[in-house]
């Protein structure tokens, strides 16, 4: 799969700008502010209908401007899908494929499979839980749109149990019966996703661990464990187990929305025992087994987005960095860097044809 070209208006610091691409790489430079990542992140709003940097939509609007519109024309499976995704200040986002808008955005999700390393992505290990879901849940959801619409329900359920809450002690009352219905919905919809996550994390990890022993030339020994309380109880035991605590804190304290990746090297915690070089190894062996995993179950090789990937590692990482890359199994890559001629002498020893565009 490849993206031809991109026309971006009012996205971000673009007013106005047209890209044509090449099929294998192509290379963002510049100074910082110029608009290198505001580049890829529009890529990645066309792939996935978000921006991957500012979850506030209207944000993303060009100052002093009422909209902007991303359009791009890829090619999959030897055919053109042409995606424009737009938002007007005041109204709803509209993803149109081929011309025709989609009733629900999460529609859109997979039908075009991305994945972006970006420095960025340290918020996986520094963060709490819910960047590690979330990146979990991404991942998943490229190949499995049932996944994704269970995932949409719990999370509505779950926020409706939560409200049930807060009513219960602002009133002073209980309903064991309503609380009971809550229950057996996040049941429904939550076990199949806690044993999609541990299926997901068994054909994963191997793929991780196989991408960090070539960038880090197999001196460290790394670890990637899921922490859910499923793994030991089923889910309607937890949430009748914790009813009075949830009571006391007028919120669901139990659930898949609760789980955890802990990230080790040499079995500590690769956020306080990991240099910055190790940690973004981690990352970006991380998100090449993402791509991996999902070029595998959709059949089709993702757009890789690589967003200041060379800065803060030593020349052997960006070497085992660019000998990952230089095969058959990568597709069409997008490289934002501040260096152009670190750039130019990195694509070169690609075997690969490119374009540079200095912005």
């Amino acid at each position: 799969m490849l993206l031809k070209n991109l026309s971006l208006i009012n996205y971000k610091n673009f007013e106005a700008k047209d890209f044509d691409f090449d099929a294998k790489i192509n290379c963002f430079v510049g100074a910082n502010g110029i608009g290198k990542t505001n580049a890829l992140d529009a890529i990645y709003h066309l792939s996935l209908g978000k921006s991957y940097f500012n979850p506030v939509a209207t944000q993303n609007i060009r100052h002093e401007s009422d909209f902007f519109v991303i359009d791009g024309t890829f090619e999959k499976e030897d055919r053109e899908e042409k995606i424009v995704c737009s938002l007007k200040r005041g109204a709803k986002k509209i993803i149109k494929r081929n011309a025709k808008a989609y009733e629900r955005l999460s529609d859109h999700i997979g039908l075009l499979p991305l994945v972006i390393i970006s420095p960025s992505d340290r918020d996986l290990i520094i963060e709490g839980s819910d960047t590690r879901r979330k990146f979990m849940d991404g991942v998943i959801s490229q190949s499995d749109k049932g996944y994704l619409q269970s995932l949409i329900k719990y999370n509505k359920v779950l926020s409706q149990r939560n409200s049930l809450l807060k009513y219960f002690a602002v009133n002073q009352t209980f309903d064991a019966t309503t609380l009971s219905v809550y229950n057996e919905q996040l049941v429904e919809y939550g076990t199949p996703i806690f044993e999609k996550r541990v299926a997901f994390l068994e054909a994963f990890i191997p793929i991780f661990k196989e991408q960090y022993a070539v960038i880090s030339g197999g001196n460290e020994n790394v670890s990637l464990n899921y922490e859910s309380k499923l793994i030991d109880s089923d889910l309607l035991s937890l949430l009748e187990k914790n009813i009075d605590r949830d009571k006391a804190l007028q919120y669901t304290s139990v659930g898949i929305h609760k789980d955890d990746l802990s990230f080790k090297i040499t079995d500590y915690p690769i956020k306080k025992f990991g240099s910055q070089g190790q940690q973004k190894s981690f990352l970006i062996a991380l998100k090449f087994a993402q791509f991996h995993f999902i070029k595998e179950l959709a059949q089709t090789t993702p757009i890789l987005l690589l967003d200041d990937i060379f800065d803060k590692l030593d020349e052997n990482r960006v070497a085992q960095i660019i000998a990952l890359v230089d095969n058959e199994n990568f597709g069409q890559i997008f490289i934002s860097d501040t260096h152009p001629e670190r750039t130019e002498n990195v694509v070169k020893n690609i075997h690969q044809s490119y374009k540079i565009f200095k912005l």
